[in-house]
């Protein structure tokens, strides 16, 4: 298997996209762990040739740095070895900036950009031992404008920043990249944009016609952790299904005439 043998931890990887990871990492052969603070309702399975593979379970407040530094040092006790990080825990409720204190934002910025930098430190020693790298789960929120999910937007930008300046101080030894993600189909994306209808609306918005499956992040997950990625750090991969459409293609009256004439 393509990675047959390596450990690797995916935090908030017990639902959603992080499932979608995990599974892709148990597929190729990995052993996975997956952290969040509360277990799935089902172990995250691999499908396929490798069904019957699970990942492992451990709750884990990100937030808590002492946890962390301790959950990484029980990963090394139990397996010898990390190969690879994937940062994928974070999130974010639909909130105005001018609705919600700059505390509450705060914690927004705390979730997605402090803790993956203290997982990124906890998790480093292993990393460099084994020669292995990091995988940022970013957004298309840090790299565009993002009304109701300011803080949000705020964080995933200077997440990549974060990754770009690790690969340049962590280098040879830890590659770091970042996955760019636009919107990706979950079990959740009913909340965000409706029924199958909405969906399947939303997704026309989509130069490639629909949205993405956690499956297909976690392909590419797995292409950056892999030796086929050798020597690619520091990059932005866009798993965005070619971004969005301008809004002042539909606006402006040009094309239309042109299309008429």
């Amino acid at each position: 298997m393509e990675l047959d043998g390596r450990v690797v931890v995916v935090t908030g990887g017990t639902r959603g996209v992080g499932a979608g990871i995990a599974r892709s990492f148990l597929e190729a052969g990995a052993h996975v762990v997956v952290c969040a603070r509360r277990p799935p309702p089902h172990p995250v399975p691999a499908t396929g040739s490798t069904a019957g593979r699970t990942a492992e379970f451990a709750a884990l407040d990100l937030r808590d740095t002492a946890a962390v530094h301790a959950f990484f040092a029980g990963v090394g006790h139990r397996y010898g070895r990390l190969d690879c990080l994937v940062n994928n825990a974070g999130g974010t409720p639909y909130r105005l900036l001018g609705e919600g204190g700059a505390e509450r934002h705060a914690r927004v910025v705390g979730l997605n950009l402090v803790a993956p930098m203290t997982a990124s430190l906890a998790a480093y020693p292993q990393l460099r031992e084994a020669h292995g790298s990091v995988v940022m789960i970013g957004s298309v929120s840090g790299t565009r404008p993002s009304p109701g999910s300011a803080a949000y937007g705020a964080a995933k930008a200077g997440l990549e920043n974060l990754a770009r300046t690790m690969a340049v101080e962590w280098a040879p030894e830890v590659r770091v990249n970042t996955l760019v993600l636009g919107m990706v189909r979950t079990e959740a994306a009913h909340l965000h944009y409706g029924d199958e209808a909405g969906i399947a609306a939303v997704g026309a918005t989509v130069p490639l016609g629909r949205l993405a499956e956690p499956a297909g992040v976690g392909a590419a997950a797995v292409f950056l952790a892999s030796g086929r990625a050798g020597y690619v750090s520091g990059a932005s991969l866009l798993v965005h299904g070619g971004g969005e459409r301008p809004a002042f293609l539909d606006a402006a009256t040009v094309n239309t005439v042109n299309k008429e004439s």
